[in-house]
């Protein structure tokens, strides 16, 4: 579509994912008593207490760090800590606070320019859901029957649905099942906790994009969509974005889409997708060979495999030319999630390789997204361990990554070229990657060495650097200059990289090519 466009302040932003139950508990809060302690390894039902106002108490953190949008996991009334079970979408869950501290949150986070972002999940809800809740009670009799995916023999007989089955005695033995057999209704994954919304229902459709209308209209800044791929119906995708950018046309639209996107970025359904196959990509080229192959059986890192850094530019610039410009430049570019082990976990600990990762997230197309606490260090492996709850002691951060971060941040949010600009490979060969971020007047080059020994910083910039021009790192320090068409610089130590910038005193030019890099 030509006249695509997605919110301009998403291609400027720097997200933080948040879990709202593991970052930060306020005292300012009522909650049950049976919590588990802070600091306990997080379990698979157990609830640590962190809610909203938390959120809002450790703003002046987020905003140290350079954060300007938040991405916050499920916040309406559920009976799971993740709450992806959800019970009632007009709630806000109040374990987290309420509607009053949600409220207070937006004040507040808009009050910094922070932008927040809510997770939305469409495609199922829970056994607590009332309209689901209401089938189990009145079996055939109910009016929301249609709201589901019903075993409609089942029904005729008067078998009601088995919401609460033993599942080790269902799933013994090799038959095939699925849990319309099982359960009498179709369940996401097969989860009983989770019908699944019969999507062809107008009265569903109506409800789902009145809660979507709702909640943009209470100030929140965009949506982004649990599994929206299970709702396999572009007509459905069309009329919410219709919602969407009827109620606030600069919100944005973010589906958990784990593959090539598409379909869903022609400008019709969503600004974005979680970037799972940059993840993937980062994964494989900074964590190598280092890589706990224990920790890559999450079907979110199935194509995790070593690559070189030929293979690495080659594949990063397909990402980046493979949907239109405005999608591009509203991905949602992460190293890990809630659903997957944590980075540093998953590169064993490799801390290089992680900070490596990070340079490349921060001057790479697309807004990169941090998930809560990668940057002080923690680590997780398969879910619940990649949930653990934030350390607020200061003592067990990682001062020095948390510094190394910010920097990186705050080099992002500096300089257009790294947000807007063109990528341009200027060279790539087994660990080592050297590319252009370009926009008008602002010009970067990146170098990355992941390996193991020294490289000398000689790359051919003929066509997009004048000679004479002075580049100073502002990573490091160090500079660099252009002789005879070439970049020239002290040797890159292993596993280190340089962002070099032009100095503002410099000539610089497009060469003999004249061509436009920012297009």
């Amino acid at each position: 579509m030509t006249d695509f466009t997605t919110p301009d302040w998403v291609k400027d932003a720097v997200f933080y994912q948040i879990f709202p139950d593991r970052f930060a508990r306020s005292d300012r809060v009522t909650k049950p008593a049976n919590l588990e302690p802070w600091d306990s390894p997080p379990t698979v039902y157990g609830f640590k207490g962190g809610d909203l106002l938390g959120i809002v108490e450790h703003l002046d953190y987020l905003d140290d760090l350079g954060i300007t949008a938040l991405y916050l996991n499920p916040i309406f009334q559920s009976a799971a800590n993740h709450r992806y079970h959800t019970q009632d979408y007009y709630r806000v869950d109040p374990i987290l606070g309420g509607d009053a501290a949600f409220r207070r949150l937006l004040e507040a986070a808009h009050g910094r320019g922070i932008r927040v972002v809510l997770d939305g999940v469409f495609n199922h809800a829970s056994r607590g859901f009332y309209q689901f809740y209401h089938t189990l009670e009145n079996g055939p009799a109910s009016p929301y029957l249609d709201w589901f995916h019903f075993d409609d023999e089942r029904l005729r007989e008067g078998t009601r649905p088995r919401a609460y089955p033993d599942l080790e005695e269902e799933q013994e033995g090799d038959r095939p099942w699925s849990s319309l057999d099982a359960y009498g209704y179709r369940a996401w994954w097969d989860l009983p906790a989770l019908p699944e919304f019969n999507t062809d229902n107008p009265e569903v459709r109506r409800f789902i994009f009145d809660v979507t209308r709702y909640w943009l209209d209470q100030g929140i800044d965009g949506w982004r969509l649990d599994v929206p791929a299970c709702i396999d119906d572009d007509v459905f995708w069309q009329e919410f974005r219709r919602v969407v950018k009827d109620a606030n046309p600069d919100a944005y639209i973010v589906g958990e889409i784990s593959s090539v996107a598409t379909r869903w970025l022609q400008g019709d359904q969503f600004d974005g997708v979680m970037n799972y196959p940059f993840t993937r990509a980062c994964l494989s080229f900074f964590g190598g060979e280092g890589m706990d192959e224990r920790l890559l059986s999450d079907p979110l890192l199935e194509e995790v495999s070593p690559m070189d850094g030929s293979a690495f530019v080659r594949r990063a610039q397909e990402l980046v030319e493979m949907y239109p410009r405005e999608a591009a430049l509203a991905q949602l570019n992460l190293l890990d999630s809630h659903d997957t082990p944590r980075f540093l976990t998953l590169v064993g600990g490799d801390e290089a390789a992680f900070r490596l990762a990070t340079v490349f997230q921060m001057t790479y197309p697309g807004a990169p997204c941090i998930y809560y606490g990668d940057e002080i260090g923690i680590e997780g492996g398969h879910d619940p361990d990649c949930r653990r709850s934030f350390p607020w002691d200061e003592g067990r951060w990682n001062q020095a990554l948390r510094a190394f971060v910010k920097q990186c941040i705050r080099m992002r949010k500096a300089h257009p070229a790294l947000r807007q600009g063109a990528f341009i490979p200027l060279y790539a060969k087994k660990g080592v990657l050297v590319y252009l971020r370009s926009l008008c007047g602002d010009r970067l080059v990146v170098a990355i060495n992941s390996g193991t020994s020294s490289h000398p910083l000689d790359v051919s910039v003929s066509e997009h650097l004048s000679d004479g021009t002075h580049l100073r790192d502002l990573i490091g320090g160090g500079d660099a200059r252009v002789a005879s068409g070439h970049l020239l610089g002290p040797s890159l130590p292993p596993r280190t990289a340089a962002v070099l910038a032009l100095d503002q005193a410099s000539a610089f030019g497009s060469g003999s090519s004249g061509r436009r890099e920012d297009e």
